[in-house]
């Protein structure tokens, strides 16, 4: 396995997921979120429902989705539905699960930020500095940093 064909792991279970190099991009497997996110016996069958809800209500979301050949169970690569981040945290939104939970409650928070940001520009540099805190840069690069970001 490349980092272009890889296997992710998310609460103990495997998600295949594929980097693009032109859109530069990750995609994962729709029907490995959908099994882990809902416990179904059959995520595929799940997934096929969901669309059909989705269409119904007028999302654009399945349309958008694309395939790529992804290596399955069995060793052989079959096409298989795959979603970039945006599209697998939308489509998150749409799974009714408790373990789907935790997602949109994060998914809200952010989108509350980033309204209050919008609102408020110095939230964004507070919330940049919490970060670079967060990930051990110094105070005098991220002065640096933020005041490169300003400039520009």
């Amino acid at each position: 396995m490349t980092k272009e064909n890889a296997i992710r792991l998310f609460q103990d279970q495997k998600v295949r997921v594929q980097w693009d190099d032109e859109q530069e991009k990750w995609f994962f497997s729709i029907v490995d979120i959908i099994g882990i996110l809902t416990d179904s016996p059959n995520p595929r069958k799940y997934w096929s429902v969901l669309k059909s809800r989705l269409k119904q209500e007028g999302s654009q979301l399945t349309t958008k989705c694309s395939q790529l050949k992804m290596q399955s169970a069995d060793g052989k690569f079959y096409k298989t539905d795959v979603a970039d981040t945006e599209q697998l945290l939308r489509l998150i939104q749409s799974i009714p699960s408790p373990k789907a939970e935790p997602f949109k409650v994060w998914l809200a928070k952010v989108g509350y930020e980033r309204i209050e940001e919008t609102e408020d520009p110095e939230i964004a540099f507070d919330r940049a500095m919490e970060t670079y805190f967060k990930k051990g840069y110094s105070k005098n690069w991220i002065n640096q940093r933020l005041k490169s970001i300003e400039v520009r």
